[in-house]
């Protein structure tokens, strides 16, 4: 089975976790096994890779395509229960890298059904686990104006957030949003007829997205589990598409990356204090060529650290 889309940074990301053939890594966004058939690739025999996604469609894909793979594991649960699922599949063996392509894959994004994008009407869906929690539709049937412009501002950087919450409130009296298109319309209708980068409706898409599917928490959670259960010399590779996600990345890795600002600049530093981490290289973005074969690597960004050990912190 071929993978329905090209993954992004995928070079960089997997010479990012400099593998060790006998290593156990993790793949926490399985998508539809672009990163996961790189780090295979890099496996050997004793090997192993476990694969996390929330959408079934996904963990159905990997079980066809790498099931038959002993090395290859999924789970159907999102990367913030990473330890849940990691620590038994270890059975006691170092981790040895996580892999995160965070963001909705190419296959989400062009099934109407699914709901995240408004190039075609589909219902408001939204969640990238199908079988878990309030679609989209039905969280804004409720929401109030206020909570809904602090989504918007928040989560979608969105600069008109209270105008536009105030509207959406208003045109759901009138009739329920159920639709991707039906509500890209409203939006659209009160928004500057001027020409704009993106579409009116991107930043607000954007923004239920993150909102119904508590994706920001779920990735600070990983990245605290991921650097606890990572051995030392394990890397952690992050590909993030949005100023959000990576600023949250950045901050947590460059925490992380120096001593306790409480202890600079003393000569003795308790081991508590000392980094964890030791970033590796800098920020990599798409090349362009892979930009003009991929539009979607035009935003992508990749961030890579590895875990520190006692003997060098």
């Amino acid at each position: 089975m071929q993978p329905a889309h090209q993954p992004v940074l995928a070079r960089e990301a997997i010479a990012g976790l400099s593998i060790v053939s006998s290593g156990c890594y993790v793949d926490g966004t399985y998508g539809r096994g672009g990163h996961s058939a790189g780090i295979l690739e890099e496996l050997g025999a004793e090997g192993r890779l476990l694969a996390f996604d929330k959408d079934v469609d996904a963990v159905e894909h990997g079980l066809a395509r790498f099931g038959d793979d002993p090395r290859f594991a999924i789970v159907h649960a999102g990367f913030e229960q990473l330890k849940e699922h990691v620590v038994p599949w270890l059975q006691g063996a170092p981790l040895a890298g996580v892999l995160l392509d965070l963001g909705v894959s190419s296959p989400q994004l062009d099934t109407a059904e699914r709901g995240f994008s408004f190039s075609k009407d589909g219902p408001l869906d939204m969640r990238l686990n199908t079988r878990s929690g309030r679609t989209a539709a039905e969280w804004l049937a409720s929401v109030d104006a206020a909570e809904l412009s602090h989504v918007l501002a928040t989560y979608g950087e969105e600069r008109r957030a209270r105008q536009l919450a105030k509207v959406i409130v208003r045109e759901r009296e009138r009739a329920p949003i159920k639709t991707t298109r039906q509500l890209a319309g409203i939006i659209e209708r009160h928004s500057p007829q001027r020409p704009q980068r993106i579409h009116p409706a991107t930043r607000v898409f954007q923004a239920l997205r993150i909102r119904i599917n508590a994706e920001l928490d779920a990735l600070a959670s990983v990245l605290a589990q991921g650097v606890d259960l990572l051995a030392p010399g394990g890397r952690f590779c992050v590909i993030s598409f949005h100023s959000l996600e990576d600023r949250l990345v950045k901050h947590y890795f460059n925490a992380h990356a120096r001593v306790d600002p409480v202890y600079a600049g003393l000569p003795n530093i308790p081991p508590e204090a000392q980094p964890t981490l030791a970033k590796v290289g800098r920020l990599v973005r798409s090349s362009e060529a892979e930009c003009a074969a991929n539009p979607r690597a035009r935003s992508a960004r990749l961030r890579i650290v590895e875990k520190l050990g006692a003997a060098q912190s």
